[in-house]
Parts: structure tokens; C-alpha cells; sequence
């Protein structure tokens, strides 16, 4: 996420300046590769390069292969990397990693290629989601193009450049399905003449976080939160925290009571939540309201104790949590790493936080009995977004 927006941000600047252009991404892999489809690399003409479409290997090789396209208008191209041979290492990019990887690489003074830019721009800045679908492969006598696009909005407005409209209406179909599944994949297609391939993406706005308590343990929070790209709220009812000097990086400070939330936030399932403010009265108060939210994940600071206690409480002024709304509390909040400073438990917290939405265990890779990207997250965007 923080790498799309750092990506958005340069070509903004790049337009202003007059600076030529190419964008990178990875549009179909296989077997073992260290980007997912998806990825992007944004390459300028004075050789700046943002974001990755590997682990370093294959970069330097895409910034040649994009010199002519920034500088002689040529086509978009697709470039298959594929280092399953043991052979690689010695006389290839040396990845050792076992896979196939297919980078599409377009000038962005193409149309077509900036305005993938300018929907994912508008996704995050209106927090909403989309879905776009990119042609990267085309065999036989057909209109369709290399880099033909499709944009389907999360209100369902549609535009696309795809010349062929039984094909079109087939993409569309197929990317309102990965739009609601939230989960991108790789579909072809058979045409009268010929066929295609389409990298169907999901593009998911920034993750809200809700920072509750803006002391001094939360600052480390909300920076953490932002260098993965989150949109980042802190909420408390002191005057003397809540205040832009205090979290220069937060995307928004609210100052109000416990007891006034409703008036200043509204919630939903993608929303997620942190309740720190060290106080036992507040903390029971927000967890009347939260437990009853459609958060996905609420996280208490405190021990166990301290959260049973809680509980207790609600129970006793007559608020009677479900299994269901205590599935959503995760207290103590975050992952066991043996973290004792405000960094580290910003560190515990944000990766169990990224692990939910994620649906995975937190656990160690070396535990782990599938492949890192199984077949049925293969495609899914880390952020979900």
C-alpha cells in the first residue's frame, strides 16, 4: 500500500516537472517469486526507481528495457523472467527462487498506462475499492491490444478501452467477481481468432486504523501504521495530545469523550480498531460501543485480567457481548514477540493486526506447511485492501 501511494506521489511530482516515465508490473508468476501480481515499479527518465517487481534481481533489467518506451514512444511489452532452470544462478539473474515471472512495461505517456494510476489514486483518496483488468497477452488476428484496460468502481461505474465488446462484457463479469471476493487472479479468454490473457486486480484503499488514546505509547502506533500506508485516526478527549505536533503523520485528530463517538466516527467491517488510553472507565466505555460496531478487529492494551475485569463489568450494567463480538477483541493486543519498549509493542501490535486481515496465524514461516502465497491467496492484495 505505502508503496503504490510513494508510487502515485512520484508521478504526480514527475508530471509537473515534465519528467518522462515508464511504469513496471508484474502481471503473472508461477512457481516460487518474491512479488505477487500486482506489484509496480515506477521508472523515471533521470533513472529514479519506486516500488519493486522483485527482490532486486530483475530491476535493473526492467529500467533497460524501459528506455525506449520513455524515450522512442515504443509499444508495451511484456518480458517473461523465468528462473526455474538450476542453471539460472550461474548464467541467468541469479534468483535461485524457481519461478516465472511476466513484467508488463509501458510508458506512462500512454493514456491507458496513467489512468491506472489516476483510478488507484482515486480508490485511495476516496477510501474505496476497485478492480482493474489489464490485457498482457494476446495470440492471433484481433483488435485487442496489449495494455487495454478495464476500471470498474466500487459504485459500479465502468470504463475501459477494450476494443472488442463480447470480450469486454467478459472481463466485466469477471472483475465484479473479484471485486466482491477481494481477491485478484489471472483469467483467459478465447476469442473468435485468437485469445487472451487478463490480470483481473483488486485495488483496495488504505486500511483505517482507530487509535484510541493518544499517549505517549501511541505515537509509535500511528507511525508504524503509516509506513505500511494505513489512513490512521487518533481519537482522545485531552487537548494537550491531540494535537499535529504530537502525531505529525496521523491522517486525523479527534478530540471527544467516550460517550460521543457516534457523533464523530461512523464504523464498518473493513475498519480496524486499538484501544490504549490507560483508562479503565474509558476503555469500558469504548468497548461498550466497539463491541457493537462492525469493526473486524479491536485491540485492547492491558493484561488478561484487566480485560476479564472489563468484561465483567459490561455484563453487570447489562451489556452481554456475543461470541461472536468477543471473536473481534483481541486483548492482550498483539502478537508474542517478547516486546517490552513502545516500539516494540507498536511493532507486536501492528503485525497481529496485519495478520487478521490477512487471515493468517501470525506464526513463523519456518512453521508454516503450505508455500508463503498458497493457491488461494496467491493473488490476494496484503492490504485489504
Amino acid at each position: 500500500m505505502k508503496e503504490l501511494q510513494n508510487i502515485i506521489e512520484t508521478f504526480e511530482q514527475c508530471k509537473l516537472t515534465g519528467q518522462r516515465t515508464a511504469i513496471a508490473t508484474v502481471v503473472k508468476t508461477s512457481g516460487s517469486v518474491y512479488r505477487r501480481p500486482g506489484a509496480r515499479m515506477l521508472i523515471t527518465d533521470d533513472g529514479q526507481t519506486i516500488g519493486a517487481i522483485s527482490g532486486g534481481c530483475l530491476e535493473s533489467n526492467v529500467f533497460e528495457r524501459s528506455q525506449p518506451l520513455m524515450f522512442y514512444s515504443g509499444e508495451p511489452l511484456v518480458v517473461q523472467y523465468d528462473t526455474t532452470s538450476s542453471d539460472d544462478i550461474v548464467w541467468g539473474f541469479g534468483l535461485g527462487c524457481n519461478g516465472v515471472v511476466n513484467v508488463l512495461i509501458e510508458s506512462l505517456a500512454d493514456a491507458s498506462a496513467s489512468n491506472q494510476l489516476e483510478f488507484i489514486a482515486e480508490c485511495f483518496l476516496q477510501h474505496q475499492s476497485g478492480a482493474i483488468a489489464t490485457i498482457f497477452d494476446v495470440k492471433g488476428d484481433t483488435q485487442v491490444k496489449v495494455a487495454s484496460r478495464l476500471f470498474l468502481k466500487q459504485d459500479g461505474a465502468v470504463t475501459t478501452n477494450i476494443k472488442d465488446r463480447e470480450l469486454a462484457q467478459k472481463v466485466l463479469q469477471d472483475a465484479q467477481e473479484v471485486f466482491t471476493s477481494g481477491r485478484s487472479r489471472v483469467e483467459s479468454y478465447s476469442l473468435v481468432n485468437g485469445c487472451v490473457e487478463v490480470l483481473l486486480e483488486v485495488i483496495q484503499s488504505p486500511l483505517p486504523l482507530l487509535v484510541f488514546g493518544a499517549g505517549h505509547d501511541a505515537i509509535p502506533v500511528v507511525n508504524c501504521a503509516k509506513q505500511l500506508g494505513w489512513h490512521v485516526k487518533v481519537i482522545d478527549n485531552r487537548p494537550g495530545y491531540t494535537t499535529r505536533d504530537r502525531f505529525p503523520n496521523a491522517d486525523d485528530i479527534i478530540f471527544c469523550d467516550p460517550e460521543n463517538l457516534k457523533a464523530h466516527l461512523s464504523f464498518n467491517s473493513h475498519m480496524v480498531a486499538v484501544v490504549m488510553t490507560h483508562k479503565y472507565l474509558h476503555d469500558l466505555e469504548l468497548l461498550r460501543t466497539l463491541l457493537l460496531s462492525p469493526l473486524e478487529y479491536i485491540g485492547l492494551l492491558g493484561p488478561k485480567t484487566r480485560r476479564e475485569r472489563l468484561l465483567q463489568d459490561l455484563q453487570a450494567s447489562g451489556f452481554m457481548p456475543t461470541p461472536d463480538q468477543l471473536h473481534h477483541l483481541y486483548g492482550p493486543v498483539g502478537l508474542d514477540i517478547g516486546a517490552n519498549t513502545p516500539e516494540e509493542i507498536a511493532l507486536s501490535i501492528v503485525a497481529e493486526i496485519q495478520a487478521v486481515v490477512a487471515c493468517r496465524s501470525g506464526s513463523s514461516l519456518r512453521e508454516r506447511t503450505k508455500p508463503i502465497h498458497s493457491q488461494y491467496d496467491e493473488l490476494t492484495p496484503l492490504v485489504s485492501i
